[in-house]
């Protein structure tokens, strides 16, 4: 008897699969949309690195067509696909379409339509993208060997007469996307969403140090002391020291401004140190204007805080890529003005402040 009442129930599965099928023969199929052979021909046809001349190359991608391939060589195995089923994308065409999204920023359909992407191949070649050069920020992206600080620090002291002084640093805001979690964080002091990022330069507008973590909420000396080189120890951190506007903490080895100037020693510490702190102003003005993702014009990165810090980074290293190949802007140049609005400093280390009073000072006492 059970085996009678086990064979029924495997006859009935059996019916009931045959009834499946035949609805699914009877449903009707969506046809293959024609954009994607639309768009595979496009990009079969369309080399944009044998097209487009140096000029224009760089003025849609930001770096000239040696350094996109030394780039496209050093990432082409994590961008490869397994296969060529379904029209897969060579490694050139996200390499391209990412670093069209960092110069303009727009939206990532507008990005597509000038690819042969859709709007979600373009999504999935920025991540990609973004997240294989992140790995060599470091190397581009660090702070300078002993002679190379050395002739920093000469250049530095022979335009604005203030010694040892290794960069500039200063703070940026990033606008994002508002962020589903902790959204009021984020918010910064101009209104919307954003990331807190800072930056020190060298004098030829090298990017030596980013830190790319904070919501936009966060002050700029706090930015500066949980950062990597605000906890150095005063031993390891040598002969060298920073230039940062009030926003900043005084310390030996980070000089900023005199609040309320008293002789013309002070006055003319000042107005040294307003021109050496300016290059670092100048050079997000520069990074800015190269990828206007970053820029509060395009809308900026309409992405997650992780992801948006990732893209930070990456641009910065493409900054200094270009930078360091004297590849020129194309646009006039900017400063990065509606950031710099120079909060006071609430400084709770009194031993630290006493000591960077007193650096300061014998360094004012020098200008006459």
């Amino acid at each position: 008897m059970a085996g009678r009442q086990r064979v029924l129930a495997l006859r009935e599965q059996e019916r009931e699969r045959d009834r499946v099928r035949e609805r699914e023969a009877e449903r009707p199929r969506r046809p293959r949309s024609r954009l994607v052979a639309i768009n595979a021909r496009i990009r079969d046809n369309f080399d944009p690195l044998e097209v487009y001349n140096d000029s224009a190359v760089i003025q849609r991608y930001r770096l000239p067509r040696e350094l996109i391939r030394q780039l496209l060589g050093t990432i082409s195995e994590d961008l490869r696909r397994a296969t060529r089923r379904n029209f897969a994308l060579t490694p050139q065409v996200p390499l391209l379409a990412a670093l069209r999204f960092y110069d303009t920023g727009s939206f990532l359909q507008v990005v597509g339509d000038g690819q042969g992407l859709s709007k979600a191949s373009v999504c999935r070649s920025v991540q990609a993208v973004t997240y294989s050069l992140l790995r060599l920020v470091p190397q581009h992206v660090h702070f300078p060997t002993r002679d190379e600080m050395r002739a920093t620090q000469e250049d530095f002291f022979r335009s604005f007469r203030i010694p040892q002084v290794a960069g500039a640093v200063d703070g940026t805001l990033v606008p994002i996307l508002t962020p589903h979690v902790d959204a009021h964080v984020f918010i910064c002091r101009k209104g919307y969403a954003a990331v807190n990022c800072q930056v020190v330069c060298d004098h030829q507008g090298i990017i030596l140090d980013v830190v790319a973590r904070w919501p936009g909420s966060t002050h700029d000396s706090f930015v500066f002391r949980e950062s990597s080189i605000g906890r150095l120890p005063t031993a390891s951190r040598g002969e060298w020291r920073l230039l940062g506007d009030s926003g900043y903490p005084l310390r030996p080895h980070l000089f900023t401004p005199v609040n309320n100037p008293g002789d013309v020693h002070d006055e003319a510490y000042n107005e040294a140190h307003r021109l050496a702190r300016c290059i670092v102003e100048r050079t997000i003005g520069r990074w800015k204007l190269r990828f206007r993702c970053l820029h509060q014009s395009s809308g900026g990165l309409q992405f997650s805080p992780a992801k948006s810090c990732a893209v930070i980074c990456v641009t910065a290293m493409l900054h200094n890529i270009a930078a360091k190949a004297g590849v020129a802007l194309l646009e006039p140049e900017e400063n990065e003005d509606d950031d710099d609005e120079e909060d006071r400093c609430e400084d709770g280390l009194p031993l630290n402040y006493a000591a960077g009073f007193h650096a300061r000072r014998r360094v004012i006492e020098t200008f006459f």
